[in-house]
């Protein structure tokens, strides 16, 4: 029988994903284990494997498309089945076909008797979820919900412990949780039975008593064909040009490109038969028109012939292109927008003499085997200046301040798509040369989107550092749930007073950016002078 696969949530953020890469096609055997696709999360690219074995019958997300968890994202079963009741989202294309088969007629309503009476209808069974790429088994860390509570689409369920962090796991249905299968501290496999949510009375027995096939395909099927937004896609529609000569492309394509004023004669197909579907449309450019143009405006020009400038005005065709917003960007923006309506920044600038901080790094380099850049002994004074000022490495809420009694240092990483901020756990534990591999190490995965889920979460304390760049001074939005951010600019050299002379010396700044809620302006200036203490004195890091 055909199993649904649907969009993987594989990151406790995660809200949809985006196929990067298919790595098998229609047709293709499939064996369990198998790797099927590359999924674009919020925070990484990730391998998603198969669980099941057999014929990959359908492709429910193209590449470069996106779409929410849960929707349809394949369908794998035996060679030549007939998946038409799962595309449509019922069952109602066999019972459709009964009365054309007098002989077949009575069994086909028989099936979906016994199904609905298996399962009652409203019913949703809630699998453990897959919420890691390697995640095999699951351990639920607490309930939130307890049986006979309503629960809401959206309402967190349960604290679920993955083989990489504790994650929220909320539901997608709405309704009375009616069964608990997964009891507080105890583990389970990937796709055990989690809860069952229902109308308010419903007999559960039924339901857990039904068939392994029944209960994985029952609600999820209709709900991933519902959400998925590719089976506008799955009939194509024909179009005839002027030629006469027959176009096939699907409804979205056809929509998108009437909104654009695209002629899809123009357009090449990359679909099946030369079909043309959304993505040929929306990355369509039109080639450049025959020049025309300048023959419109020659008569003009001889007719008022006191303009003769227009002959040497630049010559051009408009041009702008849309790129969708990666599933990174959106990410990004909303935490960042959260963070800057939220939590009412103040901003404090210092500037640090840094001529003993270069004479030491000289000399530590020169060890073997020894590499330490400014950036390391930034990381190292602000580990430090926290134990010496906690009310900087705290966590605001609404109904407490949490102070943070380790050290997670959150490195801010630029990529091709946006920004990202790994995490150094217990900053304050290392040296300067295991700083420096430990950041050199989680920004390298982090440019090439190996790095993983929990590498970017925990942070207490943040610093982005942008003199690298040439950049002397600027400030940053704070990374929730961190109370400040340190922002690092470039190391200038420029005149400066030195008992009572001018001479050339090294300085830098740097701001740190503090939530109100949290940091007041004298504390923030407390740490901002510790932390100069360290960074014109290195030899107080090493003591």
């Amino acid at each position: 029988m055909a199993e649904v696969i649907n969009m993987p949530r594989l990151s406790d953020t995660m809200e949809e994903g985006t196929v990067a890469k298919w790595l098998k096609k229609v047709g293709d055997k499939v064996e369990e284990g198998d790797i099927l696709a590359e999924i674009e999360t919020d925070k990484a690219t990730m391998e998603f494997e198969s669980f099941h074995e057999g014929t990959l019958l359908h492709i429910g997300i193209e590449e470069g498309d996106g779409a929410p968890v849960d929707s349809l994202l394949a369908i794998i079963g035996e060679e030549g089945e007939d998946i038409a009741a799962l595309l449509n989202g019922s069952g109602a294309a066999p019972a459709a076909e009964a009365p054309a088969e007098p002989e077949g007629a009575p069994e086909a309503p028989a099936t979906p008797a016994a199904a609905s009476a298996e399962i009652p209808a409203g019913v949703e069974v809630i699998k453990m979820p897959r919420l890691s790429d390697t995640m095999e088994e699951g351990t639920v860390a607490s309930w939130l919900k307890k049986v006979g509570d309503e629960v809401e689409e959206g309402d967190i369920l349960a604290e679920i412990e993955t083989d990489k962090a504790t994650m929220e796991f909320e539901s997608f249905y709405s309704g009375v949780l009616l069964h608990i299968g997964i009891q507080e501290g105890e583990s389970a496999p990937v796709d055990d039975v989690l809860a069952v949510i229902g109308p308010a009375g419903t007999d559960v027995s039924a339901v857990l008593s039904a068939p392994t096939s029944s209960v994985s395909e029952s609600a999820p099927v209709a709900q991933a064909v519902t959400e998925s937004p590719k089976v506008e896609e799955a009939a194509p529609e024909v179009v005839t040009s002027q030629n006469g000569q027959r176009i096939l492309a699907s409804p979205l394509a056809k929509k998108i490109a009437g909104e654009k004023g695209i002629n899809l004669a123009d357009v090449k197909g990359s679909g099946d038969h030369g079909r043309i579907v959304k993505r040929d449309v929306e990355n369509f450019q039109p080639s450049q028109a025959p020049a025309s143009a300048p023959a419109v405006s020659a008569p003009v020009e001889a007719s008022t012939p006191v303009v003769a400038a227009p002959i040497n005005l630049p010559v051009g065709e408009e041009g702008m292109e849309e790129v969708k917003n990666s599933n990174m960007r959106k990410a990004i923006t909303k935490h960042l927008s959260a963070s800057k309506f939220t939590a009412p920044h103040f901003y404090l600038t210092i500037e640090v003499v840094m001529d003993n901080a270069k004479a030491s790094r000289a000399q530590i380099n020169n060890l073997p085997d020894t590499k330490v850049s400014f950036n390391d002994m930034v990381l190292k004074a602000c580990a430090m200046a926290l134990k010496k000022h906690p009310q900087v490495n705290t966590t605001w809420t609404d109904d407490a301040t949490i102070f943070k009694h380790h050290i997670h240092m959150g490195v801010a990483v630029a990529v091709d798509e946006g920004l990202v901020v790994p995490v150094v756990k217990f900053a304050d534990q290392l040296s300067l040369t295991q700083l420096g591999a430990s950041v050199k190490d989680l920004a390298g995965r982090a440019r090439t989107k190996k790095i993983k889920p929990d590498e970017m979460e925990g942070s207490t304390f943040t610093v982005s550092n942008l003199g690298m760049f040439g950049i002397q001074e600027f400030t940053s939005i704070i990374n929730k749930p961190n109370s400040a951010i340190l922002s690092v600019g470039a190391i200038v050299e420029k005149p400066v007073v030195k008992n009572g002379e001018i001479v050339v010396g090294n300085t830098m700044k740097v701001t740190l950016a503090c939530d109100h809620r949290t940091v007041d302006g004298a504390v923030g200036a407390q740490f901002l002078q510790t932390l100069r203490a360290y960074l014109e004195n290195p030899v107080t890091m090493l003591a």
